[in-house]
Order: structure tokens, then sequence, then C-alpha cells
């Protein structure tokens, strides 16, 4: 089978059995804001064919400065939904799955994790992520995860390491803690930057004040849409060149699992040039 031209730039820095492998693969975002959405954008541009995209929430107009598929335009609007339609402009091959969904205890056996080759975990809620990070690797999922992107504006700080080894992030901090009280004794690599910023003042118009900016959103299907504003003591700054590198990062770790587990070509050496005349 011809590879498709879209992706003729890759094949050329990866060869061909690890472009075939990132169209095989099956990966699940959990997330797609700030982090997710970026990954969800590099995942499509780099092959990959089949990608499943979790997130209860709907666009607010705070998200625009950092999320990709947020714009002026679509604020109220599902961001699974949203982010979808822009992937399908991409490539229209790519079998993109949107749940509206939110991963948490309660609702996690709904999900086959097992049925995924990757799952990037972008989530913000704290009980959230220790769920998905406990059952996708007890599932045999490759996971990636997340740390916190929020409070940070160095992208050369960024790095990726053993979750257990991760340092300056409050986030990762707690989601350690609350592993090792669950008893999980795994592993897995996880984005974090360890830079600490010092306070800075806050206005009183922000998510999650009675000047609320998020919108009033109702699903079409009756369900019940969760405010997550409403859920955070703190709601931290970030900035867009930051939350997108974490997004990048991850994408960047499934390619290059990808490329490393493909088989290599032999390559044939040029052909010496024929000798010229005495």
């Amino acid at each position: 089978m011809a590879v498709n031209p879209i992706y003729q730039r890759l094949q050329l820095l990866t060869g061909t059995p690890a472009l075939r492998r990132l169209n095989d693969a099956r990966v699940a975002i959990f997330g797609v804001g700030g982090v997710g959405s970026w990954a969800a954008e590099a995942l499509v541009r780099s092959g990959v064919l089949d990608l499943t995209l979790v997130d209860n929430d709907v666009v607010c107009i705070t998200n625009v400065n950092r999320q990709l598929q947020a714009t002026t335009k679509n604020v109220g609007r599902s961001k699974v939904a949203e982010l979808a339609e822009r992937l399908a402009l991409l490539n229209p091959r790519c079998r993109v799955t949107t749940l509206q969904k939110v991963y948490e205890p309660a609702t996690a056996d709904e999900f086959e994790l097992g049925a995924f080759d990757y799952v990037l975990d972008c989530i913000d809620s704290i009980s959230c992520k220790v769920e998905l990070i406990r059952r996708a690797t007890a599932a045999g999922a490759t996971l990636y995860s997340s740390m916190g992107a929020a409070s940070k504006l160095d992208p050369t700080r960024i790095r990726v390491g053993s979750v257990w080894e991760t340092e300056g992030c409050p986030l990762a901090r707690i989601i350690r803690r609350r592993l090792r009280e669950a008893g999980f004794d795994g592993d897995f690599q996880a984005v974090f930057s360890p830079e600490v910023l010092p306070p800075v003042e806050h206005t009183n118009v922000a998510c999650g004040t009675h000047k609320c900016f998020c919108p009033e959103f109702v699903p079409a299907d009756g369900s019940e849409h969760r405010d997550w504003c409403a859920t955070k003591k703190v709601i931290n700054g970030s900035a867009v060149h930051v939350t997108a590198t974490f997004g990048m990062f991850l994408a960047g770790l499934v390619i290059q699992d990808a490329v490393a587990a493909a088989p290599l070509l032999p390559v044939v050496p040029a052909a010496a040039p024929a000798p010229g005349p005495a």
C-alpha cells in the first residue's frame, strides 16, 4: 500500500516500517485541553489513524489562550467534537472517536483501556488521574502522563522521566503519594517541569468565582455536565508555549516508541563512481 503523501516527510525521517506502526497504533487521549489537544494534533500529523478523545468539558473563553480547538466562535461547544472536526481537516481517513464523558472511579469500568496501544493522561483531576494511571498500566497499555503544566513559563525546563523521579512539581508529588497509598508499585514515563515561579497577584475575576466566564451548558443527550471550575480550590495561570510543549513531548514519546519498535530496513550503499580515465 502506498504511503499517504501527507506523511512523506516523516517517512523520509523514520522509514516506512515505523510509519506503518504509527498508522496501526491505537491511541487514547484523556483530557483534550491545553496539553492533550496539542498531542492529538501532533499524532494525527504524524500518521496515527486511530485516535480516541475523552473529555466531558466544553469550550470556555478562557481556553482560547492555550487550547488548540478553542476559538471565540465555539464557546460552549464540546471540546472533543471541536477537536475532532479540526483533525478531520488534517487527514479525513483518521478514525477519531469522541467520548464526551468523565473518566473517574465511578465510570472507569466503561472504558476498555486494554484496547489501546498507548494511553496519554492529560487529566487535571487528581482522583481521575490516579485511577487512569492504575488501570491503564494494569491493562497493558503504554501510558505516558502529563504532570502539572500550569504555573510554568520556561519550556526549556520541561523533562521526561519516571514518575518516581519527578521533582519541583506539586501535582506529581501528590500523584506519587496517592499511588503509594493505593499500593501501586509500577512505573511509567511522565512529562514534568521542575520550574518554580514566585507567586503573583491574582484578580478577583476568574473561573470558579461569582464572575466566572464559563458558559452554562446542557448536553443534548440530557446527561449531566460537570462544572470543573467549581471543583478546583485554586485555578493556576498557564501559557500556551508551555502547555503545547507538554503535549508535543507526549506525542513525541509515542512516535519515538513506534520508531524504536519498527524493523530496520537494510541500507543499500550507493554505487561507487566508475573510475575515470587513467
